[in-house]
């Protein structure tokens, strides 16, 4: 008995650590879903959702057509701010006069996708069923020109949020975004089109003609440059735990019996976390024959200046640094291209083109990793083969 009642503490301690731990991942993962969380957004943010939500009014209540991109970085806000402002124009009655559509970048990963959703969220499905269209731009004319209820000017407005903006651009020819915004321009029906990334260089990455369509309007969000209440707040609704636990810990899912006490090193290193890019951190798992392509292919994006390239011109530049770096292991062709299929198959690698009759070795593809980005994660990847880590650093492939 006396041996239980010694123990019987230390489990108490180690499952209301568990305990915590599970609430406060649930806090953190339901943060900027609640409407306490929205409004917050909305009040540090209040002159951007102003410009927000007068566009969008513009659209739905005028039947003027605009477009703008919401810049801002990662975690900052972006997607919770334009929840916000939709559910404001909701309660006003003004959402109820068009409608909404929205695609992520994610998910749409080419134009007949992206074509695909918009069919289904404008409930247009058996509108088009018998239809065959020659070009994408007809197919959407038709879906907008399904919305009329008469004359041009009793047009049903549509809002189109496109999230994770700049994965878009890389969509063979930027043909959505081409017909999206010369809609918009020459006001063939009343539409909104709005994008959201954290690539503060994306109007570099449209093509000319879909930049001259582009209005060029950029809403920047940038966080407080103070620790203001409006931080505290956060921090104690995130750390915040229901009366039905037995104790009130303020600990974070790093907090271990080793490490009780929260440290500035913890909340930096969440910091990276959030703000970092899911392809960066893909890199921890890759092997080093799958590091080596990653580089040859940052190389080419270099050399060609962003234009796609195919595998045999990967395993070209893959063979010149292996016969200059005789310390490196030399791999066989069916090994290389497997290695590169499983990029693909990782999304870090992806197909510009998918005609078919093409050999596999020589479709093209494009890597969705900027050049910048590479030589950074490499340089702080442990275990990288020193050669492969100043190869990524080379300014010459």
């Amino acid at each position: 008995m006396g041996l239980k009642r010694q123990r019987s503490p230390v489990r108490s301690d180690l499952d209301t650590m568990m305990a915590v731990q599970k609430q406060l991942r649930l806090n953190l993962r339901l943060w900027g879903t609640t409407k306490n969380a929205g409004e917050r957004i909305a009040s540090l943010y209040s002159v951007e959702r102003q410009h927000l939500e007068e566009l969008m009014t513009r659209t739905l209540s005028l039947g003027e057509s605009n477009s703008a991109l919401v810049l801002a970085a990662r975690g900052t806000g972006k997607s919770s701010l334009v929840k916000t402002v939709l559910e404001r124009l909701e309660v006003l009655g003004t959402l109820s006069k068009g409608m909404v559509v929205n695609l992520s970048g994610l998910l749409q990963t080419d134009d007949r996708l992206a074509l695909k959703e918009i069919t289904r969220q404008l409930k247009l499905e058996n509108a088009t069923a018998d239809k065959v269209f020659g070009s994408f731009a007809e197919n959407l004319a038709f879906l907008l020109e399904s919305l009329r209820s008469g004359s041009k000017e009793t047009s049903k407005p549509v809002v189109f949020i496109l999230d994770e903006f700049d994965l878009f651009c890389h969509h063979r020819n930027q043909t959505l975004l081409y017909n999206l915004f010369d809609v918009a321009q020459s006001a063939q029906a009343p539409i909104c089109v709005l994008g959201l990334t954290c690539r503060l260089d994306v109007i570099e990455l449209l093509e000319k003609r879909v930049k001259s369509r582009f209005s060029h309007r950029q809403i920047h969000l940038f966080p407080a440059d103070k620790f203001d209440p409006h931080y505290l707040d956060t921090f104690k609704q995130l750390l915040e735990l229901p009366d039905s636990f037995l104790f009130k810990l303020l600990c974070v899912c790093q907090l271990s019996c080793e490490q009780p006490q929260l440290n500035g090193q913890m909340f930096l290193q969440a910091q990276s976390l959030v703000a970092s890019e899911a392809k960066i951190n893909m890199l921890h798992g890759l092997s080093v024959l799958q590091l080596c392509l990653i580089v040859a292919m940052k190389h080419l994006t270099t050399i060609y200046e962003g234009e796609p390239f195919n595998f045999e011109m990967v395993f070209h530049e893959y063979l010149k640094f292996s016969q200059r770096r005789s310390s490196m292991q030399s791999f066989e062709r069916p090994v290389v291209f497997k290695a590169f299929d499983q990029l693909k198959c990782l999304e870090l690698v992806r197909l510009v083109d998918n005609s078919r009759g093409i050999q596999r070795e020589y479709q093209l593809v494009q890597l969705m990793m900027t050049p910048t980005q590479v030589t950074e994660a490499l340089a702080h990847l442990p275990g990288i083969p020193t050669d492969v880590q100043q190869w990524a650093g080379s300014s010459l492939a």
